[in-house]
């Protein structure tokens, strides 16, 4: 099996290389991973203390924040370093202020590629979140004597470790990893089934990190004046059936505000055209005296959404309509905001608990979403509208302090 695994690699890495000449996204991703080595030896020295984190995207970045803090606070003289799978996750990190000494993509898992970047640096710790393995990598930081932990792990039941040919893949965790903490009961049930014995249940950092929202300035110029006294519904992450749904509002309820903050910035053209009368963010940044008039308003700017919804009586997440995934529900909640989306989320089990603690709800077509957001709006529900909104608030916080436990194990 490691003989096909290695071909799979070697094939992924064609693959890619190939996809690149025509995709602008791949591109990115195969030319920042020709430039990992070098950004890395610029930076560390083969005697640094490395702390690395390893996240597929953004969202497991932001789910693997609150540890790697703790981490850098308990030890000060360690190095940090970020590696990233998807190039949206590591744009989005690296023009922004973090707490990283290097950020870079992750090399491409073939056994000589690793061997030569991870023997820059003495990796004493490596995290990675989620579910995001690479095999050759793990063998080669146990070698080296790297503490290996997963953290938010959350294992399902089509996971190729519970196949017929899965168990290649479960002996290499055994082997390499020292240690997972799951995001749920049933995750760690899983696990255990295939004798990863290893774990134990932590909950989702997610919820930390969420929390930690709340404390910072979550001021957004000028967005109060667009809403003034009037309502506002947030549409974060949003895709085609998201934007539909705004339309619907938007025809039904003239006086809510909207603000849609797109998935892909490549979709503000396509929102424009669709809002004719909406204004875009980067107009009231640059414009002075400007009245706010339109009911809809399309951010055309990133970095922004987390901080939007703390604006927002209703906010409506995307990608939960289609088998994109669904984008982060728990940024809204955390502010006491009841959530809808669609009902793809299989890989989202906080879904399920933010419904069944009545703070958010699920829809399986874009109309009947609408008419709940209508609902939910109307001055008429004020009462259900505050009730669902504060059992958002109290479902983040009764969540436990996973970052708390994860630290006791790993400092133990």
């Amino acid at each position: 099996m490691a003989f096909l695994y290695n071909i799979f690699i070697s094939l992924l890495t064609f693959g890619m290389k190939v996809f690149a000449l025509i995709n602008d996204k791949t591109k990115k991703g195969v030319e920042g991973r020709g430039q990992s080595l070098n950004i890395v030896k610029s930076v560390l020295s083969k005697t640094d203390k490395v702390i690395w984190m390893h996240a597929a995207s953004l969202g497991e970045y932001e789910q693997g924040l609150p540890v790697l803090e703790k981490l850098k606070e308990n030890f000060p003289q360690h190095k940090i370093l970020v590696t990233f799978f998807s190039p949206s996750g590591y744009e989005n990190v690296v023009k922004k202020k973090h707490i990283a000494d290097v950020i870079c993509y992750l090399p491409f898992d073939n056994k000589k590629t690793v061997k030569e970047f991870t023997e820059q640096f003495n990796a004493e710790l490596f995290f990675t979140v989620k579910y995001d393995y690479w095999y050759n990598l793990l063998a080669e930081l146990k070698s080296r004597g790297t503490k290996i932990y997963v953290i938010s792990a959350l294992f399902y039941e089509r996971q190729s470790f519970f196949t017929s040919y899965g168990k290649w893949f479960v002996k290499q965790l055994q082997k390499n990893v020292d240690w997972f903490f799951h995001q749920t009961q049933f995750s760690l049930a899983l696990a255990k089934s295939v004798g990863l014995l290893k774990s134990s249940v932590t909950g989702d950092t997610r919820f930390d990190r969420v929390k930690q929202l709340r404390e910072r300035n979550n001021h957004v110029g000028f967005i109060a004046d667009f809403i003034g006294e009037k309502k506002a519904v947030v549409f974060g992450s949003s895709w085609q059936a998201e934007e539909k749904i705004a339309e619907v509002v938007s025809r039904k309820n003239n006086t809510v505000k909207l603000i849609i903050a797109p998935h892909d910035l490549k979709r503000v053209e396509h929102l424009k055209n669709r809002f004719q009368d909406a204004l875009l963010y980067s107009e009231i940044q640059n414009t002075q005296g400007m009245t706010f008039d339109t009911q809809v308003l399309i951010i055309d700017s990133i970095g922004l959404l987390s901080k939007l919804y703390s604006y927002a009586d209703v906010a409506v997440v995307g990608g939960g309509f289609h088998d994109a995934g669904l984008h982060n529900i728990l940024e809204a909640a955390t502010f006491g905001v009841p959530v809808i989306f669609g009902n793809h989320y299989k890989k989202n089990p906080e879904a399920d608990d933010l419904i069944s603690a009545n703070g958010g709800k699920s829809f399986s077509d874009e109309y009947a979403a609408s008419e709940f957001v209508l609902f939910l709006v109307n001055e008429d529900n004020r009462e259900e509208l505050t009730s669902i909104s504060e059992n958002a608030g109290k479902f983040v916080d009764g969540k436990p302090d996973s970052t708390r436990m994860i630290l006791q194990k790993i400092l133990a």
